[in-house]
């Protein structure tokens, strides 16, 4: 059932949590992405050029909006000074600026998209503050780790997804499935494969021996920073900082920038208009769409009532 609401969407990437909320029937109002290669991606597929660094924006020329959408990068706080306090305790993070805005324009619902380790980040302390900053702007605040394997994309990502309602509204986060989509699912036809994504034989090679036996089936083998070898059905999850041969197909090739896309559930129609290395850095920052779609329906049975089947 789609529903009538407008939504914002910072630190926004290429936009696979607009694409979850539009999925439900939102409207983006606004978006903010200082990447250079990213922006370029979101305008050739929402035909909307992100506003830059979030930074250098006043949350009074923000668009009034229903929910705020962030996947923010993780900071550190720093140490509060005895003149300081709980006001002054998050400036100088991106955190900061999502509080701004929630503070000024006090959207009816948000949703914040981090890494599992959000919660260890400083001894647990990054996680206290943000937590603790956002009740105390009167939402009710709910968080649980999800991973993505379990919302039909070939990857093991887990990621915490914070959710807040200005109402005190209850929340039930989306379960997901056990059944596994394996990685042969997605890949293209190997005629239809750019040479050029095809390792040396001898990076093939060293692989294949440092592996105890190579599996039968079609798998994505990972390489650690011990160097150890693990191949699996389906891909660990996607890096942005990564080198090159991080992840291969087989042992034997990268995957393409459409496979990569597809590890993370973007549909297909979904462009490519940067280069391989940039849509490789610009997946990994990115999230697993489904399971954000997952998420949305969910908020939407909070705000609106009824059920996703509707």
């Amino acid at each position: 059932m789609k529903h009538n609401f407008t939504f914002i969407d910072l630190f926004a990437g290429i936009g696979g949590i607009r694409l979850g909320f539009e999925h439900v029937g939102g409207t983006c109002v606004f978006s903010s992405e200082w990447d250079a290669d990213a922006q370029k991606t979101y305008e050739a597929n929402f035909n909307e050029k992100p506003a830059g660094d979030i930074t250098k924006i006043d949350p009074k020329d923000i668009p009034d909006h229903d929910i705020l959408l962030a996947g923010f990068p993780c900071q550190p706080f720093s140490i509060i000074g005895a003149k300081q306090g709980f006001e002054h305790e998050t400036q100088g993070t991106l955190f900061f600026n999502i509080e701004a805005i929630l503070k000024e324009k006090h959207p009816r619902a948000f949703m914040l998209e981090n890494v599992r380790n959000l919660t260890a980040h400083d001894n647990g302390r990054t996680f206290k503050v943000i937590i603790s900053h956002l009740e105390a702007l009167g939402y009710t605040v709910y968080y649980k780790v999800l991973n993505a394997l379990r919302f039909g994309v070939p990857q093991k990502r887990e990621r915490i997804i914070i959710v807040g309602f200005r109402d005190n509204l209850d929340f039930k986060y989306p379960e997901g499935s056990d059944k596994i989509v394996t990685i042969d699912k997605i890949l293209e036809p190997e005629d239809e494969v750019d040479k050029k994504l095809y390792v040396r034989p001898e990076i093939r090679d060293r692989r294949n021996a440092a592996m105890k036996e190579k599996p039968d089936y079609v798998f994505i083998s990972h390489e650690n920073v011990a160097g150890t070898i693990t191949p699996h059905r389906y891909s660990c999850a996607l890096r942005a900082g990564a080198s090159a041969n991080y992840l291969l197909i087989n042992n034997e090739r990268r995957p393409s920038g459409r496979e990569l896309l597809r590890i993370q559930g973007f549909p297909e129609w979904f462009k490519i208009v940067v280069s391989y290395s940039a849509i490789r850095k610009q997946t990994g920052n990115s999230v697993a769409v489904p399971m954000i779609k997952a998420v949305a329906e969910q908020m939407m049975i909070s705000l609106f009532g009824g059920s996703k089947d509707e």
